[in-house]
């Protein structure tokens, strides 16, 4: 008999509960035999067509329901499999496509790679369409513990992307120890909201199914807004959330200004990717009826390594990590030696969960997959995180910070050096620095130095860049970075300050923008703008400065939420540091405010990015017999509700 897989654990949960539900779609609910036979079906497909132990399976659909599905067919193969995260701009998943040399590509979006097809010899959907009696059996597959499980890839911080490596054995272990931790039960669901690309998918999925619990799928991959996730959550019976820090911020601020509670049924809300503050975290336990646990862990260690959820003490300054999973082993060191309880020291992992490594990068693997000097397990390695932390009385693991200089810009790791060596690649550009912005830590800015000193303003000044000056330099990175990763405002200086220990000075500049900062240059908004309806401009505006309802409004909210005094009508809200987090408030504002606004939507900033478009949509209506303002026929992708790799 061959070592236990996670396949063996899939199996039971089939067994023990063959007709509760495993995957809840907006459509249906499949049962755990449902979901077994037709995974069964798409795994003999896949095995035919070169799938098995050591191939990856890659998938690319446009819905999170047929996405768990082709994980779990993979595995079924014998295979491992990766996702491709539909927010990646062209050439970054072109560059994913050809690293991982997948056996076979599946997807049906438009962001899947054109060999990709939905299998024709298997049901396509999530409808459960075969019977007992000529039900497809699963393709024989010798797994070994140590075959590849899935590939997912880092937020390449530093670089190009890695793809890390997960084997079967750690992906069994983790899926086991995280049900247990959180006392996951057959009557839970947990609610599956972070992009496919990203490793939280892991730890939504896996956990639940071998708890015999189900997985609540959205229709789509789109971000859901607060009012969106609270009115899901009600309507399909949640239990259990996951959500990035600045998520749940958003959520728990909306929630406080209706005076609402969390759904009854919701009784946990994981949350990790940023340090928290211990105020919002009290505040929560004090009114909220869901549990927090607050978790951190990393992509190259399996999803989560340490959940916390106790009732915070009055006087903590921090908000733990928390302890380890079972399978985990957590140390803090200073020189790779384990340094006394309370005191600091870089925060190193170890254990069963560990990733393999970086596909296709020894080098890299090497450099962060160390061996463990003080094991006695030989071979034994750990992996060096770069973060900071200690070891509480308690026995907690408390983050303490970077030890390099790293930023995390919602929930992702990013070095800024990168994005300021893309920036200076433009002629124009002399030295730019980047970081997020002081004020709400979501958003990038970079300040500039002109390669020619006439394009310089007077010392002390910051020029925010709008229009063609900005999108000259802005247009190349989002070709290449995701769009977390691209700076949303852009200001020129003359010098970048230097504090008396030599650095830059970035205090100083947050002042020269806030404080001292000049009218922005450039031509316009930075994008054509879409047509403003007619009709509406001259009824309402009549070509007027700003001031009527629904324009004053719209702009008041535009600048409180921005924190830009300055902001005018015609300005663009992404072009001056608006993402999916802020939009989320701005919408929430625009409701509380505007009778006409009940129906908003995040789609509707992308076809009406500006006051006036966006108060102009608004106008037409609430003189037109509809149910709200569906004036987007995109939508704007959520930019990182969740990151990919780093601290979680």
């Amino acid at each position: 008999m061959g070592a236990p897989d996670v396949l063996d654990l899939w199996d039971l949960r089939v067994r023990r509960n063959p007709d509760a539900p495993a995957l809840v779609t907006p459509g249906q609910a499949l049962t755990y035999r449902s979901v077994d036979r037709l995974t069964d079906a798409w795994a003999a497909s896949l095995a035919g067509r070169g799938a098995g132990p050591g191939r990856l399976v890659g998938l690319a659909f446009a819905d999170p329901g047929r996405t768990v599905l082709g994980m779990l067919a993979a595995l079924k193969a014998g295979a491992g499999f990766t996702v491709l995260d539909d927010r990646l701009p062209a050439a970054a998943r072109d560059s994913l496509v050809r690293r991982t040399e997948a056996a076979v590509w599946l997807g049906d979006g438009a962001h899947a790679p054109t060999a990709a097809y939905v299998l024709a010899d298997a049901p396509t959907g999530t409808e459960d369409t075969t019977r007992a009696e000529d039900a497809t059996a699963r393709p024989p597959a010798r797994t070994a513990a140590h075959d590849v499980a899935y590939v997912l890839f880092t937020s390449g911080s530093t670089g190009q992307p890695k793809g890390t490596l997960i084997e079967r054995d750690s992906l069994r272990r983790f899926a086991a120890a995280v049900a247990e931790r959180l006392e996951l039960a057959a009557g839970d669901r947990w609610l599956q909201v972070a992009s496919l690309g990203f490793d939280v998918l892991i730890e939504e999925v896996f956990p639940a199914l071998v708890a015999g619990a189900a997985v609540v799928c959205r229709a789509d991959t789109r971000a859901l807004d607060a009012e969106e996730l609270h009115t899901m959550m009600a309507r399909t019976g949640t239990t259990v959330v996951e959500l990035s820090t600045q998520y749940w911020l958003e959520y728990a601020r909306w929630l406080d200004a209706r005076d609402l509670t969390t759904p009854a049924g919701l009784r946990l809300v994981v949350v990790g990717g940023e340090r928290m503050d211990p105020r919002p975290y009290r505040e929560w336990q004090a009114r909220q009826p869901a549990r927090l646990a607050h978790v951190y862990g990393l992509t190259e260690c399996t999803v989560s390594s340490t959940f916390y959820a106790g009732l915070l003490p009055a006087d903590a300054g921090e908000v733990p990590l928390g302890t380890p999973l079972r399978d985990v082993e957590i140390s803090v060191r200073c020189d790779g030696r384990p340094v006394p309880q309370g005191e600091s020291g870089e925060i190193h992992i170890g254990g069963s969960l560990l990733a393999r490594g970086f596909l296709g990068d020894e080098a890299a693997t090497a450099r962060r997959f160390v061996p463990d000097p003080v094991a006695a397990v030989p071979g034994a390695r750990v992996y060096a995180t770069g973060d900071l932390g200690r070891i509480d009385a308690d026995g907690n693991l408390v983050f303490l910070g970077r030890l390099d200089d790293q930023v995390k810009i919602r929930g992702h790791r990013l070095e800024p050096a990168r994005v300021e060596r893309a920036l200076c690649e433009n002629p124009a550009v002399d030295q730019a620095v980047v970081f997020p912005d002081p004020s709400t830590g979501t958003v990038l800015w970079a300040f500039t130095v002109p390669a020619d000193p006439e394009h310089a303003p007077l010392p002390g000044e910051a020029v925010r860049l709008t229009g063609a000056d900005r999108d000259a330099l802005v247009a190349p990175l989002e070709a290449d970075l995701p769009d977390w990763a691209v700076p949303r405002v852009v200001f020129r200086v003359s010098v970048l300050p230097k504090n008396p220990h030599g650095k830059i000075d970035r205090r100083r500049l947050s002042d020269w923008a806030t404080t001292g900062g000049t009218a922005a240059a450039g031509s316009g908004a930075g994008r054509t703008a879409p047509e403003r309806p007619a009709a509406a401009d001259t009824a309402v505006f009549g070509g007027q400065a700003p001031g009527g309802e629904p324009l004053s409004t719209a702009l008041g909210l535009f600048r409180e939420v921005l924190g830009a005094p300055e902001l005018g009508p015609d300005d663009d809200f992404f072009e001056h540091g608006g993402q999916s987090l802020l939009a989320m408030r701005l919408l929430a504002r625009l409701r509380e405010s505007l009778p006409a606004a009940a129906g908003l939507r995040a789609s509707a900033l992308l076809r009406c990015p500006t006051p006036r478009l966006l108060s102009a949509a608004l106008a037409t209506t609430a003189t037109t017999p509809t149910t709200g303002p569906q004036v987007a026929a995109g939508h704007h992708q959520a930019a990182g509700t969740h990151g990919a790799g780093g601290h979680r």
